[in-house]
């Protein structure tokens, strides 16, 4: 079956726009090389991060934590205060792609998993994303990918045929949940090759 041309592109955040990484921060608190890995593997996980991605209350959830792990009530009120330093920078190239495509006025939307009030911190300082047309984020929608339902929202609201929309995330599950329902998608490793398959869609210059 023949594709239809891309007319949109969809970007995720962390770690295709943003790099992030919990250790940025909780390196900087833990000399303990095998007490920082019991931190990120058992306290402060990536799977018990997400049900703030998913819509939980932060306080609600710090306090769960404390009292499930007492010992670590510094790294886990640092979570909630200081989660922004687990977001050092750029992914190298991928800003410039996306000024790319909006010099060529290819319509421009993410859909993010990303906790609301941290996004409430993030957002205002990254000038990115004033290349976007609009932002699906799933603590203020509480829905996460890669529930369909996030997916459908965002293509409702986006006015876009999602046949016609190239959906890019680092995340297997993500990809496999857009394309089910009919995305065009790009799993995305790093910049350049997403730079060559945007090229080769021609959507922007080879």
């Amino acid at each position: 079956m023949n594709r239809k041309p891309v007319r949109n592109v969809a970007f995720d955040v962390g770690r295709v726009l943003f790099r992030w990484d919990m250790t940025c921060l909780y390196g900087e608190m833990i000399d303990d090389p095998a007490e920082l890995e019991y931190v990120l593997s058992h306290v402060v996980t990536e799977e018990w991060h997400f049900e703030h991605d998913s819509g939980r209350d932060l306080a609600e959830l710090v306090t769960e934590r404390k009292l499930l792990f007492p010992r670590h009530g510094a790294v886990i009120d640092a979570y909630a205060e200081r989660f922004l330093e687990s977001i050092p920078g750029p992914v190298p190239g991928s800003h410039e792609l996306v000024a790319e495509l909006d010099e060529r006025g290819v319509p421009l939307f993410a859909i993010t998993n990303f906790a609301s009030e941290f996004w409430a911190r993030f957002r205002p300082d990254q000038p990115v994303f004033d290349h976007f047309r609009d932002i699906v984020v799933s603590g203020i929608e509480k829905l996460a990918k890669p529930a369909p339902a996030i997916f459908e929202l965002a293509a409702s609201r986006f006015g876009i045929d999602p046949a016609e929309t190239l959906f890019i995330d680092d995340n297997d599950a993500n990809i496999a949940a857009a394309e089910r329902l009919g995305w065009q998608v790009h799993l995305f490793r790093d910049a350049s090759a997403l730079r060559d398959d945007l090229a080769q869609r021609g959507l922007i210059a080879a």
